[in-house]
């Protein structure tokens, strides 16, 4: 039994309103003010128990399923890429269905929706998909909220850190200089048909997938510049990240060798019989772009082995770049921007350890002050205090 007072449009002025579920039935009465209303949900509320109070028209109460086929019609197709609607049916159907489908949206609750996120946790998944598995569930609600299945979403406000005691700290694995050329000079040695790409992801901090979308027609090699326009995902081209094209910067070296890249693409293309280079700039033996999951293993992680460094992903590779940028002093705002963050403060946040400054020296300045044995401070800077 549920009986909750609100308004539909929040605002002074706005009416009040009684909302009743009651035994897979649903009906609401529109009151006028909010001391009117909570008088009458009262009433209601003494009625129901008696059984004296009659639903005038009987409404089923929708299931989660039924909500999450409406939210995976509208709300997410229009909202979100399709890689991401992938991930989030994947979601519903492995995890959230299975527990939440057959439940009416008035029987869940906020003790519900954080027994399932905990149980989900405790079994090993990281904060971050319990984080998206509730933000679908969250989605969903929002339906039932908006059709007045129930009066407000459960899975908001779940409260603060309820996940955070079991988290586990990210780390991020990066190479140092000297490392980053010893990969590249194995790869140039022992891979060299790849060692456009490895370079391409070094000296860009481009995505993995950004690069292998990448086409020709993206290269200006005038200004030195990449347009990052397109991405290749799950074998399917999509937008980038963040839905938004930007322009990344090319080193002299990185554009000379993408120029003589460029020279063998069109050897390339004519011995395939295409006429011309391939649409691509990375792409496999047959022109076509490449099949990561089997490159990873056979090209990626030999070429690290071969090359002595330690064991990283390739997304350590991006890393690498913001960090080795930032350890040199050069502006964040432009690391940023060439890494295509969504802010400077999400880039300082990632790569905070990285920012020049924080040495030993710069702190033992505070010692001046209070430290028994430091020198007398100098006679202006006492005056200036």
């Amino acid at each position: 039994m549920g009986v909750r007072v609100r308004q539909k449009t929040k605002g002074k002025g706005n009416p009040w309103w009684v909302f009743v579920t009651h035994n897979g039935r649903r009906t609401s009465r529109k009151v006028g003010d909010k001391k009117a209303a909570e008088t009458v949900a009262s009433t209601i509320r003494a009625k129901l128990q008696l059984g004296e109070f009659g639903f005038e028209e009987q409404k089923p109460v929708p299931t989660f399923k039924e909500y999450a086929n409406i939210w995976l019609k509208t709300d997410l197709k229009a909202n979100c890429k399709k890689s991401t609607a992938e991930n989030y049916r994947g979601f519903l159907r492995r995890h959230i269905l299975p527990e939440f489908g057959n439940l009416r949206v008035t029987d869940i609750n906020k003790r519900t929706v954080k027994s399932f996120l905990l149980e989900k946790f405790n079994a090993g998944y990281s904060k971050s998909l319990c984080g998206q598995l509730k933000g679908v569930i969250s989605g969903v609600l929002n339906v039932a909220v908006d059709d007045e299945a129930i009066p407000a979403n459960p899975a908001l406000q779940l409260g603060k850190g309820f996940l955070k005691e079991k988290d586990k700290k990210k780390t991020i694995d990066v190479l140092t200089s000297e490392e980053l050329k010893q990969l590249l000079d194995t790869v140039e040695r022992d891979f060299s048909e790849h060692y456009p790409f490895f370079l391409a992801l070094s000296r860009t901090g481009m995505r993995i997938g950004e690069a292998l979308g990448l086409k020709w027609q993206d290269l200006d090699f005038n200004s030195r510049t990449i347009e990052i326009c397109r991405s290749y995902y799950r074998a399917r081209i999509t937008r980038p990240k963040n839905g938004k094209t930007r322009l990344v910067d090319m080193s002299l070296q990185l554009a000379e060798t993408l120029k003589m890249h460029e020279t063998n693409c069109k050897r390339k293309g004519l011995a395939l019989g295409l006429g011309e280079a391939p649409e691509f700039v990375f792409t496999g033996p047959r022109g076509g772009l490449i099949d990561l999951s089997p490159w990873r293993k056979k090209v990626f992680h030999k070429a690290v082995r071969a090359s002595g460094v330690k064991k990283i992903r390739i997304h350590d590779i991006r890393h690498t770049y913001a960090s080795l940028r930032i350890s040199k002093g050069d502006n964040v705002a432009d690391v940023s921007k060439q890494l295509g963050h969504h802010s400077v403060k999400f880039t300082m946040d990632c790569y905070y350890h990285w920012f020049p400054g924080k040495k030993k020296s710069e702190v033992d300045g505070l010692d001046d002050a209070m430290h028994p044995n430091a020198p007398p401070a100098h006679p202006s800077t006492v005056n200036s205090l």
